[in-house]
């Protein structure tokens, strides 16, 4: 495992490199678009090599990881094209930007081509090891794992937050709109803020001993699916509702206030017109609050479901309870625990 902040110099260019990008929970129920966090129980792969006889970005394999998305389970079919994949927008705008950087002075690609050729071409392979469809940040770890890995090939690696903007491009291919929930949390770690009017995502302090349960019903909800049901206004007053929760979430994090924070975990806004799409949501997240949750709600945009609990023994309890619960409404479904401070993406390997 290698940090891909710490990469040592080395008198060869790398020519390929493989990154890791973890699973995440968007929004936390209080923070639609705004809030996220990661996850260590499962992550999508991407192997980025350089074509210096290309240009631009091909992906050239996709495959679903079976340890996570077994062998039967639904998987759309992915396009290959760069510019409607994730990964290949993701890289396509990194490029952008390291030709803007050029532009302005600034070599980072010595390695790859030498200075003043051109910008060498990216290959991309990826593995899915997040199901899609989850509501757990699949669409964006493609493009954070694929950025990872590219910024490792680099001469001059940028800082993870300046992947924002390009992880930003590949979201908005899957979901249409871009918002950083997802890429936020998986280029830095832990619990993050991403405004819509910033180019970097804030970190959050997250302290106690949380962890997130986190169950997966067998079924598919298309993000563009989920946002088509908050397409009406909402009414002024569970606007102000909920700011009053995102405040007071924000508050309690760096207050280190669990009592304040067991208050904010609740969705005045989306919730209440996604739970219809999600058929055991309502029963798993009865059973998380049954078993002493923080608090529960959607995972990004559903169907996965998500609950906070003070420590690891009560998220483990937690989550076989609420996978019991949906498995009780004939349902199927996969259930993981892990702490809420999770992790970032990281570059795995690379010759």
């Amino acid at each position: 495992m290698i940090d891909n902040a710490a990469l040592p110099a080395s008198p060869q260019p790398l020519r390929w490199a493989e990154a890791w990008a973890p699973a995440s929970v968007g929004n936390i129920s209080v923070g639609f678009d705004l809030l996220g966090h990661t996850l260590d129980v499962a992550g999508d792969r991407v192997r980025v090599t350089l074509a210096p006889g290309e240009t631009g970005v091909r992906v050239r394999s996709l495959a679903w990881d079976e340890e996570t998305v077994p062998r039967g389970a639904e998987t759309p079919a992915l396009p290959l094209d760069a510019e409607r994949n994730t990964a290949g927008a993701a890289l396509l705008a990194l490029l952008t930007q390291l030709e803007a950087d050029r532009a302005q002075g600034t070599e980072r690609t010595e390695g790859a081509g030498g200075a003043g050729s051109s910008l060498p071409g990216f290959v991309v392979d990826i593995r899915k090891g997040i199901p899609l469809g989850s509501g757990m940040g699949g669409s964006a770890a493609s493009a954070v794992a694929a950025l990872t890995a590219a910024n490792a090939l680099l001469a001059h690696p940028l800082e993870p937050a300046a992947l924002y903007p390009a992880a930003l491009a590949g979201e908005t291919v899957a979901s249409g709109s871009a918002h950083g929930d997802n890429v936020g949390p998986q280029l830095l770690g832990g619990v993050v803020l991403a405004l819509p009017d910033r180019l970097v995502p804030i970190p959050i302090p997250a302290g106690w001993d949380l962890h997130c349960a986190l169950v997966h019903p067998h079924q598919v909800l298309e993000t563009r699916r989920a946002r088509e049901v908050l397409a009406a206004p909402f009414p002024l007053a569970d606007v102000v509702v909920q700011s009053g929760r995102l405040a007071a979430f924000i508050a309690a994090c760096y207050r280190d206030d669990l009592g304040l924070l067991r208050g904010t975990l609740a969705d005045a806004l989306v919730e209440p017109r996604r739970a219809p799409l999600i058929p055991g949501f309502q029963a798993g997240r009865n059973a998380a609050l049954r078993k002493g949750a923080l608090g529960a709600g959607i995972s990004g945009g559903g169907p996965s479901i998500f609950a906070w609990f003070e420590g690891a023994d009560a998220a483990a309890l937690g989550a076989r309870a609420m996978k019991a619960a949906v498995e009780d409404k004939g349902i199927g479904a996969d259930a993981w625990s892990a702490p809420v401070a999770g992790p970032a993406a990281r570059v795995e390997s690379c010759g």
